[in-house]
């Protein structure tokens, strides 16, 4: 080989392998670029996982009060339910009854024989009905000018609880007094107390009237006997 085509082979080979150190290079900064960017991409995919079980464990807590807060909701209803009613005084509570009105009671009433005769009323509770007599008269009024009763008793009455077959019974004597005369009547007017919307009219065949008294509510028809 001449001289100057071996000079020339070595340029040309100087040139080639130049060359192909440069590609070499721009391959291997590639790589790296790519690593970095996958790195890079990696760095924030990590940045963006802690953002997201942040948000995950947010939207968690926020259930959770959610949850605590539905539980707060029931126990408050569960206290407030408890917490109604009477005071027993051993940390319970009883449930308060209703009072009994007239048109709570199936109502009955019959004329008696006994201590001179009366009229025996009773009352007992309507079906799927528990409700309370007060510890007071019936009020008992007779005619179109509404006398009532007054008391045959001297002490106070207890109150009764009406529920099922418990039945509660008060006795009215019409006329108190001696001389003649009086109110003839066939029927009486019955409520529980006086402010009682819906009384009753309750039939007793012929009787007279004048100064007429009433018994305290009792659950004995014996002690429902209006003496004197």
């Amino acid at each position: 080989m001449s001289g100057n085509r071996r000079k020339a082979f070595l340029v040309s080979a100087v040139l080639v392998g130049g060359a192909l150190l440069m590609t070499a290079c721009q391959d291997t900064d590639g790589a790296a670029d790519t690593g970095a960017s996958q790195g890079s991409s990696s760095a924030s995919g990590d940045a963006a996982t802690p953002s997201g079980s942040s948000a995950a464990g947010n939207g968690k807590g926020s259930g959770a009060t959610g949850k605590g807060s539905g539980a707060t909701g029931g126990t408050g209803g569960t206290e407030d339910g408890a917490g109604s009613g009477a005071d027993t005084g051993n940390g319970k509570r009883e449930p308060v009854g209703q009072s009994c009105g007239a048109n709570d009671l199936s109502w009955n009433a019959r004329s008696e024989t006994q201590a001179g005769g009366y009229i025996l009323i009773s009352a007992k509770a309507k079906p799927g009905i528990t409700c309370i007599l007060p510890a007071a008269l019936p009020t008992v009024a007779f005619g179109s000018d509404g006398t009532e009763a007054g008391p045959a008793e001297q002490a106070a009455g207890k109150q009764i609880t009406l529920s099922g077959n418990t039945t509660a019974y008060a006795g009215v004597n019409p006329k108190t007094t001696n001389a003649d005369g009086g109110k003839e009547l066939d029927s009486i007017i019955v409520a529980v107390g006086n402010d009682d919307p819906d009384p009753v009219s309750l039939k007793v065949g012929t009787i007279t009237v004048d100064k007429p008294v009433v018994t305290n509510w009792h659950t004995s028809a014996t002690d429902a006997v209006p003496l004197g």
